[in-house]
Parts: structure tokens; C-alpha cells; sequence
């Protein structure tokens, strides 16, 4: 299924895979990997707000960027959790976090199957970045549904933070 919203990467068409998401719509389960190689659910968050960011890869400015400021953000919500998710290999995003300090906002991996990406409408098919993850963002309440929802329209630029995080503290 092709997503009918335009994605671009520096001015380039994206080709996205996946259906695109709508605030109110249930978020999609998923099986990813953290750090340390254990297997985490939306499920294993239940009861929190979760901001789930997904990102090319930690090793980019801009994800790199987002990831550092999600994480400072994280640590002012109570009852909400960071889950930043992308293609990156689990032992790559650890030393990455160890590098960068960043201890609050969890990253996971994707890399053993594609259908988080395909569910949530973020897959990148074809081109340069062939398989990893558009930038997005989405903030499921603890009720395990979507309150916001942003599919940024060029990759390279950020999110809208402020919308995400005033969604987030609900």
C-alpha cells in the first residue's frame, strides 16, 4: 500500500510504504529490539503516554539532534515514555547513547522486520535511504490511542516539537 501524503528528502520524492495513521485511530502493536537485545511491545508501556519518534538513523544531524531533544524533554514528563525508533543496529544505537548521554529516551530497532514501518506508514521504498524509516511522530496516550500524529514532510527538516510535547502532557 502506498501512502498518498508527499514525503521529500532534500526536495526529492519519497516513495513511503504503509497506511497512514490518523489521530484517534488505535496505534499499531509492534515487536522491536532495545539496547541490550530484549524484545519491547507498545504493550510493554501500557498505562504511560508515549511519544514514538521514528528517524532515518541516530547517526544523522538532524535525528541525532531530535533524539538528544526528545531525551531532555523525557525527563519532564511524569507519566510519558520516548520511544525513538529506526533501522539502526540495537549495538550501534547503544554506543551511540552511551556517547551522547542519553538515558531517558529509549531507542529501539527495527532491523529484524519491516512491518513496524509498514504499520505506522513510515518505510522509505526505494532510493538512498531504502528501508530505514521517515521522520514522524506519534503520541499514543495511555489508552493506547494516537492524539497526534506528523509525517514531516521533508526528512532532513524537525519535527514540531512543541505540538508533540503539548499532546504528550496531555
Amino acid at each position: 500500500m502506498k501512502r498518498m501524503a508527499a514525503t521529500t528528502l532534500k526536495g526529492n520524492s519519497v516513495d513511503l510504504k504503509g497506511r497512514e495513521l490518523k489521530v484517534g485511530d488505535d496505534a499499531p502493536d509492534f515487536k522491536l529490539q532495545d539496547n541490550s537485545l530484549a524484545e519491547v511491545t507498545l504493550a510493554s508501556s501500557t498505562g504511560k503516554t508515549r511519544i514514538i519518534a521514528t528517524i532515518p538513523s541516530l547517526d544523522t544531524p538532524v535525528c541525532h539532534a531530535e533524539t538528544k531533544r526528545f531525551n531532555d524533554e523525557a525527563k519532564k514528563l511524569p507519566n510519558a515514555e520516548v520511544l525513538v525508533v529506526s533501522m539502526d543496529l540495537p549495538f550501534g544505537a547503544k554506543r551511540w547513547c552511551g556517547a551522547e548521554g542519553v538515558e531517558t529516551a529509549k531507542t529501539l530497532s527495527a532491523h529484524r522486520c519491516t512491518e513496524f514501518g509498514y504499520d505506522y506508514g513510515v518505510l522509505i521504498a526505494g532510493g538512498p535511504l531504502d528501508r530505514c524509516f521517515s521522520r514522524a511522530i506519534f503520541v499514543v496516550n495511555a489508552a493506547g490511542k494516537l492524539t497526534y500524529v506528523e509525517y514531516v514532510k521533508e526528512i532532513a527538516d524537525h519535527p514540531n516539537y512543541e505540538a508533540a510535547l503539548v499532546s504528550a502532557k496531555g
